[in-house]
């Protein structure tokens, strides 16, 4: 049996044992290299490559960025200023959830924490203006499958972090999926507004606008800061991360004044909880990326579906239907570690560019996380709802099928990735 056998197999059995992913993938590639007769010395020697990354400080930022946001006032913020300019239009606290998550996934870069922020404030109010509280959660949880695409996003500094590509570049592959993405969440909740005759809010108020975007103004100069900052070039997106964690803790103790030292304290806590066990997957990751390539097994699997059909076409669509069936069932960081190095070679076989397969294998994996079983954005939207699963798996699917057609505009069409990065090189 080889190494690569051995490691798929491992790892799959210990991961339905229940086993933590991180430590699954370490105990695989620790029989895979034994079988092999390799010096396990090579174990702690990619844990540390893995983790001992510039790029990769930027996760723990970011992690740190976020929970600082929800603390901090900024989040409340946001959702007050949309509120005010989009309150006007029918199934307006619908849109509010999507325009606000959007946002908010301009700094913090993670689907759970948009969702958990973001709908742990929408759904119950929309839930009060007449909104079926499956259609909520679904709005709501939808709209933060956006988090991961919408730059900085934490799986694609992964995935640029395992194929060693510009990390910014990556991002600004991903800024034009990602609006579509926006605009076709906003249209599908609009058309559901409609057919289910939602409230209309009130008239704009242009008095409002004001007072509220001079309230919100240092919430919202927050991703203005940190995207002009990276597409600019005047800083990286790790520095960007840095940036918006001292922003966020500078504005929510100084300017807002949420932040005390008992939040502050569960805040670090909570956020290097977070921060470490995903450095330590990424760690892992590393030694099983490295079985992988001693086992031949991307070749393997490339020139058996090469031999299925040497139509690109229909393997991107094969490659896209693979990753999506992933989603369903695999945590996106995890996914990431995993199977870029068996599946970028047939992408770039296929012509697709290492910037714009982690865009598609970022997006693929973004939608598992409305989809069942796992979808745990789905989970957490409806738990916030207190809704019928099954009901908001269903608005969830129409929701997926919109992402699905942008997913293929991603696949198909190169200048959706490649344009902007071109004209800001």
């Amino acid at each position: 049996m080889g190494i690569g056998t051995v490691l798929l197999v491992g790892l799959i059995v210990l991961v339905l044992m229940g086993m933590p992913v991180a430590f699954a993938i370490g105990i695989a590639s620790m029989a895979s290299i034994l079988v092999g007769n390799y010096n396990l010395i090579v174990v702690p020697q990619k844990i540390l490559a893995g983790m001992d990354s510039f790029p990769m400080l930027a996760i723990p930022f970011f992690v740190l960025a976020g929970n600082l946001m929800t603390g901090g006032g900024i989040t409340d913020r946001i959702l007050s200023f949309t509120k005010a300019t989009m309150g006007w239009m029918r199934g307006s606290l619908g849109i509010v959830t999507v325009i606000a998550s959007a946002i908010f996934a301009a700094i913090s870069g993670s689907g759970t924490a948009t969702v958990t922020a973001i709908g742990g404030i929408t759904i119950p109010a929309m839930k009060k203006e007449g909104y079926p509280p499956e259609l909520s959660a679904a709005i709501a949880a939808s709209a933060s499958t956006v988090g991961p695409l919408i730059p900085p996003s934490i799986i694609l500094i992964v995935y640029g972090n395992s194929v060693q590509t510009s990390i910014r570049e990556l991002f600004m592959a991903a800024v034009i999926p990602g609006i579509m993405l926006v605009l076709g969440f906003l249209g599908y909740t609009y058309y559901k507004a409609r057919s289910l005759n939602l409230p209309v809010g009130k008239k704009l108020d242009h008095k409002e606008v004001c007072r509220e975007t001079k309230r919100s103004f240092w919430a919202l100069l927050m991703p203005v800061i940190i995207l002009g900052g990276i597409f600019g070039g005047v800083f990286t997106p790790t520095e960007a991360a840095a940036v918006s964690a001292v922003y966020a803790f500078i504005i929510g103790i100084f300017v807002y004044r949420n932040l005390t030292l008992k939040s502050i304290n569960r805040i670090f806590y909570d956020s290097c909880i977070v921060s470490t066990i995903m450095l330590f997957l990424v760690g892992c990751s590393k030694t099983s990326s490295w079985v992988l390539a001693m086992g031949r097994v991307p070749e393997a699997i490339a020139s058996n579906l090469l031999s299925v059909t040497d139509q690109p076409v229909l393997l991107l669509l094969l490659l896209n239907v693979f990753l999506l069936i992933v989603g369903m069932f695999m945590e996106a960081n995890v996914a990431v570690v995993i199977f870029t190095p068996i599946l970028l070679p047939i992408a770039m076989a296929c012509g697709l560019s290492v910037v714009q397969f982690g865009v598609v294998m970022c997006f693929n994996l973004c939608l598992g996380l409305i989809t069942p079983p796992v979808g745990l954005c789905a989970l957490l939207g409806n738990n916030i709802a207190e809704g019928r699963l099954e009901l908001t798996l269903r608005y969830c699917a129409s929701l997926f099928l919109v992402g699905a057609v942008i997913l293929m505009c991603t696949t198909y069409i190169p200048a959706m990735t490649t344009w902007l990065p071109s004209i800001l090189k």
